[in-house]
């Protein structure tokens, strides 16, 4: 799924009103109505006391005045705050005018708001039409709302809340319990900075202009379920372990094989046909004990990985978990860039993480020779020792890009709504995870699960890491299920990368 800037959503909306042969009205009332049902769906008539709408002098408000009088319509005790202004657009006045006269209305801004305990407030102040920050009257009743901690329900956008570029410092953003958006999502409703303002989104569907979404550019995406089904291709009958690749990790050191044992464990249960992992001596008893479907190779050193092993029979590497910061180990790393750069003759597939990624870091000069396609996955923290430290979420997102561009690589930035970025600029948004996923292992399951789809030859590298994010993702909402995010552990998202990945299986093909 697309995701739009703010001017090609109105371009978006004039495309719908022209190909479909629709007033501007008679598309604010799709809206209105999509609004409305998801608030009947939550809320019923019995548990709001009141709706307070508050209508903004543009199409934004004419959006919250329509939905006032659908609520009111529907039996739902609704009252609309008007904020007074020099002009108005003209769907707002068409709006105002068939308002039902039995809505009390006032008008807002220096006076305090009245709002009654448990009721619901509407946010049709501004929407993604605004380009400045809020002043005067506006602003004083977003500090109003935000201090009274309102229930808030905000249209398409918060008040306040710019689409997609960064806030003026001390802009007043409304804080909404709840952001209900048409056709698509925006920007603004990945970025972490933005999670108290967005609360909880939805997007309806209003049935804009499919035809303008497919024509439009873009180098933002959401992979959500629609996107990641079928991404996975059905195993053919006579399959056998070389159908699928052979993988190899590189992981553990004394202390830390736990973290070894769980990307083992995920990549098996991703479907490698066959994987070896490298670990140092002392963790090869526990690797044959606890994985007895893999191949063991114990380094020489007892600690930590000292040697690189011949890498002719593997189909993708992945490198990182527990592995420590030895010198050793940033030997070994830099031998793998530089004979994975040449092996058979193309680039042999690598996923790195962890003490990997930070090895990178304290060594830039390795990242010139990371081979085409690799694929990196830092947390916000071990991004930021590979660039820079960025000055907000959306500098974060512009260092991701460059970076990636610049690699040639692929990068899963992790944390919600994980961003994945490829070589050629595109940021894909994930739906999938929760915040019981935030606990020590969890990457390390990534990396075990990304290494197996990267050994497999039928997918693409972005096709198997736009995968892997969701799946990983997925595990961990089918574990919540069970676990409740707070007993989530790692292991427990192992347990369901099956059931995550036969959700994704295409059909097979008779």
């Amino acid at each position: 799924m697309k995701i739009l800037t703010a001017a090609q959503i109105r371009q978006l909306d004039y495309a719908t009103v022209s190909e479909q042969g629709l007033s501007s009205v008679e598309l604010m009332e799709r809206a209105a109505t999509a609004f409305t049902k998801w608030l009947r769906r939550r809320w019923s008539t019995s548990q709001v006391p009141e709706v307070l709408v508050l209508a903004g002098p543009g199409n934004n408000g004419g959006d919250g005045l329509a939905i006032a009088r659908l609520l009111y319509q529907d039996g739902y005790p609704v009252r609309v705050g008007l904020l007074p202004a020099a002009s108005y657009s003209a769907d707002y006045l068409h709006n105002r005018a068939h308002l039902p006269k039995g809505v009390p209305v006032h008008e807002i801004g220096a006076t305090p708001l009245e709002l009654k305990p448990n009721g619901l407030v509407v946010d049709a102040l501004f929407g993604t039409g605004l380009s400045r920050p809020l002043a005067e009257e506006a602003a004083a009743v977003v500090a109003q709302l935000n201090e009274a901690r309102a229930r808030v329900v905000a249209v398409d956008l918060p008040s306040g809340l710019l689409a997609d570029s960064p806030q003026p410092a001390d802009s007043p953003i409304v804080q909404a319990s709840y952001t209900v958006s048409f056709g698509l999502p925006k920007l603004a409703f990945f970025l972490p900075q933005h999670a108290a303002f967005v609360g909880e989104w939805h997007v309806e569907d209003i049935g804009l202009s499919a035809a303008f979404i497919a024509d439009a550019e873009a180098s933002w995406f959401f992979t959500d379920a629609s996107a990641a089904q079928g991404l996975l291709p059905a195993r053919p009958p006579y399959a056998h372990k070389g159908t699928f690749g052979h993988a190899l990790l590189l992981a553990g050191s004394r202390g830390k094989i736990g973290a070894a044992l769980l990307a083992t464990q995920a990549c098996l249960r991703t479907g490698v046909g066959l994987l070896t992992v490298r670990v140092p001596g002392c963790g090869y008893e526990i690797l044959q004990t606890a994985a007895p479907e893999a191949m063991c190779l114990a380094d020489a050193h007892p600690d930590y990985l000292s040697e690189l092993p011949d890498l002719s029979p593997y189909q993708a590497v992945g490198m990182g978990p527990g592995l420590g910061q030895q010198p050793a180990s940033r030997g070994v790393l830099q031998q793998l860039l530089e004979e994975a750069a040449n092996t058979s003759g193309q680039p042999l597939p690598l996923v790195l993480d962890a003490d990997a990624l930070n090895l990178l870091g304290q060594h830039r000069e390795l990242l010139a020779q990371l081979p085409p396609d690799t694929v990196l996955t830092p947390h916000p923290k071990e991004f930021e020792r590979l660039t820079e430290r960025a000055r907000d979420d959306y500098h974060r997102l512009e260092l991701l890009q460059a970076f990636a561009r610049e690699h040639r690589c692929y990068v899963v930035l992790k944390g919600a709504y994980s961003c994945l970025a490829t070589p050629q600029g595109e940021l894909h948004f994930n739906c999938t995870g929760n915040p019981g996923m935030a606990t020590g292992g969890s990457g390390d399951v990534l990396t075990g699960l990304l290494t197996a789809l990267r050994a497999d030859v039928r997918l693409t590298a972005f096709a198997a890491v736009q995968l892997g994010v969701y799946a990983h993702g997925r595990a961990g909402d089918l574990a919540a299920q069970e676990s409740g995010e707070p007993g989530l552990i790692a292991s427990d998202i192992i347990r369901y990368i099956g059931p995550a990945l036969r959700e994704l299986t295409a059909a097979r093909e008779f």
